[in-house]
């Protein structure tokens, strides 16, 4: 990409920062997503060298090995890996890799690997989310200073960006199904290892996704959250319920959390950007779940371009039963043998603190899936300019939906030497995409009632 072009992306990003951006885009440009471009925005050709393949759909069904009911089976158990990548060979592959993973490979040395796999472009959604993101296309704009978006309903507003801002939208927005109920677990290794997982159920209900909805219908709500802890048994009991909102800054994220110990259920006022993120052990703020949420009002947003990276991608050796907690949790970084790095086309989003804002992170970098828009890396800076943490997002292609989303999250806090890893599924079972909830089980009085009975 030249650099004229990523120059006039700059300034387009500066642009959407205005009153009103209009973001929309003309009905031939639109076009494109049924020529050159997927439906999500992505290219659908591969790369001049092979080493990135066409997009021919997804991966939309489920394979011959899959059991209606049951866990999602790895459809690509005879992919071996074509390298590692290790400390000793990175610079071999540096131009195809994050300043964050090369970091990682240098601090961790020959304990830390990345097994690099046959590129698999397995995202797809469904129909009516393709023809929805058509029609966000040459509809959907940018509210003031980038703080909401309308004109767009069920999935990315914005499948031809022009800014950093409509990105960053694309991933908050992206489809994850209507609805889905699930339990896994998250903990946080002391520096030898030593874990306690947190068992925990969640509840969503996307708002913004339900077929038929509009943003009228929604309230300003993106989607419904509830968790209940299973265990330890020093936190059991504890629930948390949250509305996402669309314009954060117009109407705050409501959240309220129980404790089984004070039998209350309070509201939680501050459960936004720099704040720790609950038992996290202060190693990832709250805007830091599902790699980025929240409002993005704190930061200018630059649309940086597309590179070809080694990012995390058809995580399914670490969605099997066979993975379990004490297989993934190891000192320091979890078991790269059982991860999978592919080279893909990704959006290069850097975000920079505003002047006379408070944050933890000053500048951070995202690498956001150009068939997904879910963000795989992300780069967190400290005041000085240091790389402080890192995070990634391993996913899969939940066929049977179909869907796009994590299976396992992670952030490496590189001063610590510790870790936070969330979705160790643990023989828990599938996730539930149809569980049938009703939208009042998401009231602050019926989590009321359903955490004293």
């Amino acid at each position: 990409m030249g650099k004229q072009t990523l120059a006039l992306m700059a300034v387009l990003s500066l642009a959407g920062m205005g009153s009103i951006a209009q973001a929309k885009v003309s009905d031939a440009e639109a076009a494109r997503l049924d020529q050159d471009l997927t439906p999500v925005g992505a290219e659908r050709a591969g790369n001049p060298s092979g080493t990135i393949p066409a997009w021919d759909g997804g991966l939309s069904t489920p394979p011959a090995s899959y059991q209606k009911g049951k866990i999602e089976t790895d459809p690509f158990t005879d992919d071996k890996p074509l390298f590692v990548i290790t400390a000793r060979n990175a610079d071999l592959y540096k131009d195809k890799l994050t300043a964050g993973h090369r970091k990682l490979l240098e601090q961790y040395g020959s304990d830390y690997v990345m097994p690099v796999y046959r590129t698999r472009r397995t995202a797809a959604y469904p129909e009516r989310i393709y023809d929805r993101l058509r029609d966000n296309a040459v509809s959907a704009t940018l509210l003031d200073n980038g703080n909401g978006v309308r004109d767009t309903i069920a999935t990315s507003p914005f499948p031809i960006p022009k800014s950093g801002l409509e990105a960053i939208w694309n991933h908050i927005l992206r489809y994850r199904g209507e609805e889905v109920s699930y339990r896994s677990a998250f903990a946080t290794p002391t520096v030898d290892g030593s874990f306690t997982p947190v068992l925990t159920e969640y509840d969503y209900f996307f708002a913004y996704s339900e077929p038929g909805a509009t943003l009228a219908d929604i309230d300003n709500k993106i989607f419904y959250l509830k968790t209940r802890i299973m265990a330890p048994s020093s936190l059991a009991g504890t629930l948390n319920l949250v509305h996402e909102t669309l314009d954060q800054v117009r109407s705050p994220r409501l959240a309220w959390r129980y404790e089984s110990g004070e039998r209350r259920l309070r509201r939680s006022p501050n459960l936004a950007y720099t704040t720790d993120l609950p038992n996290s052990s202060s190693l990832r703020s709250v805007d830091q779940k599902d790699m980025y949420n929240g409002a993005p009002n704190q930061y200018d947003w630059v649309l940086k371009g597309k590179r070809e990276i080694y990012v995390p991608y058809n995580a399914y050796r670490l969605h099997q039963p066979s993975a379990t907690a004490d297989r993934i949790v190891q000192a320091r970084h979890i078991n790269q043998e059982l991860t999978r790095y592919e080279l893909h086309r990704v959006w290069v989003v850097e975000a920079t603190l505003r002047t006379g804002i408070e944050h933890i992170y000053h500048r951070r970098v995202f690498y956001i899936d150009e068939d997904s828009w879910q963000i795989l890396v992300s780069e967190e800076y400290d005041e000085d300019g240091n790389l402080w943490r890192v995070s990634e997002a391993h996913n899969i292609s939940y066929y049977t939906v179909p869907v796009f989303w994590t299976t396992l999250e992670l952030t490496y806090d590189l001063k610590s030497d510790r870790y936070y890893v969330d979705g160790l599924d643990d023989g828990q079972g599938p996730y539930d995409f149809h569980p049938g909830f009703r939208g009042n089980e998401f009231t602050a009085s019926a989590v009321r009632r359903s955490a004293r009975r």
